[in-house]
């Protein structure tokens, strides 16, 4: 947009221009497809090799299991070299009853038992009215709330459990009943991380626990509960489920975690695109350079308002490089000549993008700063679309009741109208 308001502002007609821009547009992304390096999917370790590669690319700016089976924890204190990847399901325990210091912390192939079930004794004054004649009826009255938990309590023994996690609390005598009984327990366990826990280790949640047969108990490698800094945190791992990982993430402050969360999610979906496309190109701006170069040359074939547009377009792609030496602190301009005389030199300097480490240039595909070639077609389109959309609205109709309801004011909405349609 900004290097056509010039040639708005000159009377040159809008859909000349977005004439160009979809040609140059056309042309990009064919020469992405071209350039683009196709990578082996047989060879399982140097597919590895480039997934990490995309992945410590993305990390630097700032998968295989589906998202929603990546978890990320943060615990405060500690530094980030302390962070940790459970190949499995880790979630912080939510509260602890008396009785817990008594149960066993780690288990080898556990059967686990989901619940969406209250253990606790209920307080009636809180869901009925009982009433009573004698201390006797009383009495009754208790003894049943005992039997109905430990019925629940003995139905989950039986079934062959060791560890019992449930959405709903878990009270002290129900916790002393599992320590007794070899059994590890663990209440008010988040929806979120209850569910991942099934998918990961089979099974099924329970709204009772009547049949509790094998098939609705899930189960794992390993089971351990182990302190994280100031958070005691339950993990399962070797889950035969589904692929699943936990990524625990340490820092000195919240501002800090919540900056690397983000980072990692970056690198995360980078990975996830790389594995669906199975082509990469250079980063840095080595690929906006190349691309710049080829429309600069194209540009120098055709005559007319056309060829000013196209190379415009070319040099609205050196923005990329040039964002990268200013947020760097780089000198932009000199690192941008090197970069267009790299280029034009011949294929031999195609992939030379900003190498940030040492405030020059490089060959970035040597140095593995590699992105999915679909994740730059996108940018660009979305980009050209949204440029051309804009250029198309020729007009503003204003609302005149907006402008009296504002005193004569500037209008509170209005609506744009495209060429060649209302």
């Amino acid at each position: 947009m900004k290097m056509c308001k010039s040639f708005v502002e000159d009377g040159v007609h809008p859909q000349v221009i977005v004439r160009a821009y979809r040609k140059a547009t056309n042309m990009v992304m064919e020469k992405i497809k071209e350039l683009a390096v196709k990578i082996s999917t047989d060879d399982e370790t140097e597919k590895r090799q480039l997934l990490e590669r995309c992945a410590a690319t993305a990390l630097s700016s700032k998968s295989s299991p589906p998202l929603n089976m990546i978890g990320k924890k943060k615990v405060q204190g500690g530094a980030l070299e302390d962070s940790m990847l459970v190949q499995g399901v880790a979630f912080k325990k939510a509260f602890s009853y008396a009785g817990f210091e008594m149960q066993q912390k780690k288990y080898s192939q556990p059967k686990i038992a989901m619940l969406n079930v209250e253990l606790e004794l209920k307080a009636e004054r809180d869901n009925a009215e009982v009433r009573v004649d004698n201390v006797q009826e009383y009495q009754s009255v208790v003894d049943a709330e005992w039997d109905i938990l430990y019925d629940k309590l003995k139905k989950l023994y039986e079934s062959g459990a060791k560890v019992v996690l449930s959405k709903l609390p878990i009270g002290d005598v129900a916790t002393q009943y599992f320590a007794d009984n070899d059994m590890f327990c663990a209440g008010r366990v988040p929806d979120e991380d209850l569910k991942r826990t099934m998918k990961a280790c089979g099974g099924s949640i329970q709204t009772t626990v009547a049949n509790l047969t094998a098939g609705v108990l899930g189960t794992c490698e390993v089971f351990e509960e182990t302190q994280i800094g100031g958070e005691r945190y339950n993990i399962f791992k070797g889950c035969p489920q589904a692929k699943t990982c936990t990524l625990i993430i340490r820092g000195g402050s919240d501002q800090f975690m919540e900056e690397t969360e983000r980072s990692l999610h970056d690198a995360i979906m980078i990975v996830r695109r790389a594995i669906k496309n199975d082509s990469v190109v250079a980063g840095g701006g080595a690929i906006e350079m190349e691309l710049s170069k080829y429309l600069r040359e194209y540009s120098r074939t055709i005559a007319g308002k056309e060829q000013l547009l196209v190379a415009a377009y070319a040099r609205a792609l050196e923005v990329i490089p040039r964002q990268l030496c200013e947020n760097a602190g780089f000198d932009a301009t000199n690192i941008l000549n090197k970069l267009r005389q790299k280029h034009s030199s011949g294929t031999d300097g195609k992939w030379y993008g900003v190498n940030v480490m040492t405030e020059d240039i490089s060959d970035n595909f040597e140095g593995c700063v590699w992105e999915p070639s679909v994740v730059k077609i996108n940018a660009l389109t979305a980009a050209s679309e949204a440029t051309c959309l804009i250029l198309s609205v020729d007009e503003t109709i204003k609302n005149p009741k907006a402008d009296q309801g504002q005193g004569g004011g500037a209008p509170r909405g209005g609506m744009g109208r495209g060429r060649g349609g209302l």
